[in-house]
């Protein structure tokens, strides 16, 4: 069910002020949050601006962690990690303000493209897993690594012709779903990247990462996450128990040593992964290189150039109105409408 509107049009978000912040336009929502381009007004920038349910405000764990993480999260000086500049609270939401980032997520970019050269693949997790990499020099875990907060924008030349942000550290929720933040048997958020010990309950280090960057890459390669099932249960009976297929059954110009790297990255036990993410990605490299020069070609085509696929997003069209949920913190502009 769509929100109510605020006062004039529905869809006119432009002028409603929320925190400190000037909303211009939608960026993306899902269930549990929504996130808008808006102008911080005490410093003059455009930024990025993330609001979450209420329910997340309300749940003890979920906000000391919140507020732990985001702290560690916006004191790590990254090339690869999105900047946090301000997290808090406002009339009962928990928001969080950081650097906008002009481009589309990895989810996007897949759902448009489908599968990826192993140069591209290997270039983007290369990235994503230094960020990962920095914040576990920091114990912080991320918990949700998934092209959903992968953001990839343009590069500065041929040689580096995207530049990746990871992001949504503070935000995750899977394990808040072990530990009884939602009903027993419901999870939020996606099911297709975590890693088998956080699904058990059990503690959970940087491993947990090198699992779901894993599943990433998986996905990158083959156009799918490595596991895919009907229901719910049997997709966490999966990840924990089944052994994640070859990609080289969807990618027969890869070898096998890809599935090896990979197999390594899935492997049910962290003991038995790669010791961070940075050694899992150059073991990828490598493998991808020895693949030969026919990883270019993809069902008989040459992909088209990523540089091609970040300019093709479609231009903003009307903006939806708020999340129901969000509609207590819309406050317009000067009273008007």
């Amino acid at each position: 069910m769509s929100a109510e509107p605020v006062g004039g049009r529905p869809s006119d978000l432009r002028g409603r002020r929320i925190a400190g912040y000037l909303v211009q336009s939608e960026i993306g929502r899902g269930g549990m949050a929504v996130v808008y381009k808006a102008l911080d007004l005490r410093l003059d920038r455009t930024v990025a601006l993330k609001l979450l349910a209420p329910e997340l405000a309300r749940n003890d764990t979920f906000r000391q962690r919140f507020t732990h993480e985001s702290k560690v999260a916006a004191a790590i000086d990254h090339p690869h990690i999105v900047p946090v500049f301000e997290a808090g609270e406002t009339e009962g939401l928990l928001y969080i303000a950081m650097r906008y980032v002009a481009g589309q997520d990895l989810r996007a970019l897949l759902d448009r493209t489908g599968p990826l050269p192993v140069r591209t693949a290997v270039r983007i997790a290369g990235q994503v897993a230094s960020a990962l990499d920095a914040a576990h020099a920091h114990d912080l875990v991320h918990r949700d690594v998934k092209p959903g907060n992968i953001l990839v924008a343009e590069g500065t030349d041929s040689d580096h012709p995207e530049h990746v942000y990871l992001t949504d550290f503070g935000l995750t929720k899977k394990s808040l779903s072990l530990t009884g933040f939602t009903s027993v048997g419901q999870f939020v958020g996606t099911l297709d990247y975590v890693a088998p010990e956080q699904i058990s309950g059990k503690p959970v280090d940087g491993r947990c990462d090198v699992y779901s960057l894993g599943c990433v890459v998986h996905e990158m390669l083959t156009g799918a996450p490595p596991f895919q099932r009907d229901e719910d249960m049997a997709l966490l009976w999966a990840h924990q128990f089944d052994p994640p297929p070859p990609v080289t059954s969807r990618r027969p110009d890869l070898t096998a040593a890809v599935d090896e790297v990979l197999g390594r990255a899935l492997a049910k036990s962290p003991d038995e992964r790669w010791r961070d993410c940075l050694e899992f990605t150059g073991a990828l490299r490598r493998a991808g290189e020895a693949s030969g020069p026919a990883q270019a070609a993809l069902s008989g085509r040459s992909p088209a150039p990523l540089a091609d696929a970040l300019g093709a997003a479609a231009g903003p069209g009307p903006a939806p109105p708020p999340p129901r949920w969000a509609m207590p913190v819309f406050r317009l502009r000067g009273g008007g409408a």
